[in-house]
């Protein structure tokens, strides 16, 4: 039996990265998926991978910050498969890299629509099903820039850093339903949201100094969000809620500081 065997998810931003690896993850361990992406060829080669292994998916290309698209995934996933239990809003986007003069008040709106809207959304439309059937589990993606700062642009760290509070005070308004929701604080992940970061070092060939400031003095992949994702999608998690689960190599352990290597 897999640790999610007869388990219903909706995983967004499935196309690519930490959602594709999670989709992946959590088909192979029993679930049947509604895979979500605004991209209409990467969700569908995500759902086809999930298929190749097995496992049993449906793909949308769909806004995951648009609410009438929304509440939609949630009402697909019941009628198609029969109950929500899993809801990972993983959806996102990066950016906001320039000085806070020349940030502009419409990319602000887009990234917070984005990363804290879609998310809120999700935990609006999917609770009431998951409240219903007295179980659920909701996972929504922040950053380790949600809980420090210069590991992101502002807009990006303030947007997750609202995913934070969002998990905290909607753990809380759902008291006593048994739904859970948390979210996870990836570290330096390789995905295509990161693409710029990795392509940069490996053209000046300094790749092995990315992830150097944590003590693990790597980056991370994927399928390493993804185990979290799993674990609180999962019953080993039952009395997780309310949490930002930083998965970061130790980065937001420790304030800034000169790496040192052992024995040197």
């Amino acid at each position: 039996m897999g640790r999610l065997t007869g388990k219903c998810a909706v995983i967004t931003g499935a196309g690519s990265g930490i959602g594709r690896a999670s989709a992946l993850l959590f088909a192979s361990e029993g679930a049947k998926i509604v895979a979500v992406d605004l991209t209409e060829a990467a969700i569908d080669e995500t759902a086809q991978m999930v298929r190749d292994a097995g496992g049993e998916i449906t793909s949308v290309a769909a806004d995951a910050s648009d609410e009438p698209s929304v509440k939609a995934l949630i009402d697909l996933c019941i009628s198609k498969y029969g109950a929500l239990d899993v809801l990972f809003a993983n959806a996102g986007i990066s950016g906001g890299l320039v000085p806070m003069e020349e940030q502009t008040v419409e990319y602000w709106e887009q990234v917070l629509r984005v990363n804290l809207i879609g998310p809120f959304l999700a935990i609006k439309h999917g609770s009431p099903a998951m409240v219903k059937q007295g179980h659920g589990s909701i996972i929504c993606t922040a950053s380790v820039a949600g809980l420090r700062a210069n590991a992101g642009g502002t807009p990006y760290s303030a947007s997750k850093a609202g995913v934070i509070s969002l998990v905290q005070t909607s753990a809380n308004s759902l008291y006593g339903t048994g739904v859970r929701v948390n979210a996870i604080c990836p570290g330096l992940i390789e995905t295509g949201m990161t693409k710029p970061i990795f392509d940069g070092a490996r053209a000046r060939n300094v790749e092995s100094k990315i992830g150097q400031l944590n003590p693990l003095a790597r980056y991370g992949v994927p399928v390493e969000i993804a185990n979290m994702a799993l674990f609180l999608a999962s019953d080993e998690a039952s009395y997780v809620n309310g949490q930002a689960m930083a998965v970061d190599g130790g980065l937001s352990s420790s304030l800034p500081f000169a790496p040192s290597r052992r024995g040197a």
